[in-house]
């Protein structure tokens, strides 16, 4: 059976997404075709032997409409003849840009495939494409779910609620994300997938979330994000823990990989840096909607035919700490071994650029750490989530 490669993985540093951050004025277009050229270029592939450039964006209005990665590919300036389509599975839209690139390839259909992803939520905020009044859920959905569904931050409060995560842990885990992305930008450990981006303002090389001086002090400080008294009463088991400081951040950002069949990959002298070895994803209940990345674990790890404790590193993104306590709690995993080199907390969560940037940074810690195998999985909006199995490839 074919089997399918990441050869190449880049991302740029995440900006803050709001006006005046590091990305803002940086056209999302641009932002991606910046990165895709960058990608090909240090792959060093003609891009006309790429079959197909698929890419994730969640918000696809505005600035981000008409199949953005499309008009990325062309805004590189690379050949017209190769096609690109655009993909939203929520926050792991980038993700399952992977699984349906290495698919692709493990079927036959492509050869060679970029997976990217895109988000500029300074340029286009989120919620963007429902407008004020549109109902995008339907009259089926609400007789199914005749309560209502919420937020996605009273789930996460749900999820702190049911797992007994109280907000000192939140905290902790937090202080440790941002503790950990600023040790690693400090040792160069995300030099070789970072891809400056020129600006007006000046060439940005460095994550602008990341605060290394954060502390669970200074965290205690703020107020919850989510508070509201209408939920306090049909949920009277939320204690409000939830803060800005212990879920991720808005941002802009953009990531791409490169995926080829290893007799692709060989034929064009290019060295694989990870196999992709398994794929899954699932569907959970959409009122806590962020617990799927427990299930899909389990799934994921079932068709790989491997165990936990197989497992060197994981990527598990912190949308909110307590999506990543609680996968911990039902997963036993060892959290020495997850997101080694801070997450999105302190990172950044650039939406549609989430699912291949966590891929980029973890391919590159499996080679700092000697991993043979490493996983990552996603909560996504709506009760879904994506989970992978990456392979080091041994020459």
């Amino acid at each position: 059976m074919r089997d399918a490669v990441i050869v190449e993985a880049v991302r740029t540093p995440i900006g803050k997404g709001k006006p005046g951050g590091a990305l803002a004025d940086v056209h999302p277009v641009d932002l991606l075709a910046h990165t895709l050229r960058t990608l090909v270029g240090r792959s060093g592939v003609d891009p006309a032997l790429v079959d197909d450039v698929i890419g994730g964006c969640l918000d696809q209005v505005g600035e981000q409409a008409m199949n953005t990665t499309r008009y990325a590919w062309l805004s590189a300036g690379f050949p017209e003849s190769v096609p690109a389509t655009t993909v939203d599975r929520q926050c792991g839209s980038s993700q399952q840009a992977v699984h349906f690139a290495a698919q692709g390839v493990i079927s036959g259909a492509y050869d060679l495939v970029v997976a990217c992803g895109i988000e500029s939520m300074s340029r286009v905020p989120m919620w963007s494409n429902v407008p004020p009044g549109a109902d995008p859920f339907g009259p089926g959905l609400a007789a199914r779910y005749p309560e209502g569904l919420v937020p996605q931050g009273i789930s996460a409060e749900l999820i702190a609620a049911r797992w007994s995560i109280g907000r000192e842990e939140m905290d902790v885990f937090a202080t440790s994300s941002h503790r950990r992305a600023a040790r690693a930008h400090a040792d160069g450990l995300f030099d070789a997938e970072l891809v400056p981006v020129a600006t007006d303002a000046g060439t940005v090389t460095a994550d602008e979330s990341v605060r290394p001086g954060t502390t669970p002090e200074i965290l205690a400080g703020l107020r919850p994000a989510y508070a509201d008294p209408a939920y306090a009463e049909r949920f009277p088991q939320i204690d409000w823990s939830v803060t800005a400081g212990n879920a991720s951040p808005i941002n802009d950002g953009a990531s791409a990989v490169l995926i080829a069949s290893g007799e692709t990959a060989a034929r064009l002298g290019l060295r694989p840096k990870a196999r992709l070895h398994s794929f899954a994803v699932t569907g959970s209940d959409p009122l806590t909607m962020l617990t799927g990345v427990i299930p899909a674990t389990e799934k994921v790890l079932r068709r790989a035919g491997l165990r936990l404790d197989d497992i060197d590193l994981f990527e598990v993104n912190e949308a909110f700490a307590c999506v990543v306590l609680a996968w911990l709690r039902e997963t036993g995993a060892d959290p020495a071994k997850v997101n080694v080199n801070g997450g999105a907390i302190a990172l950044g969560h650039p939406l549609g650029a989430s699912g291949t940037r966590l891929m980029t940074t973890l391919v590159n810690a499996m080679h700092q750490r000697g991993a043979r195998y490493a996983l990552q999985t996603m909560c996504e909006a709506g009760g879904l989530a994506n989970a992978t199995v990456l392979e080091a490839v041994t020459a």
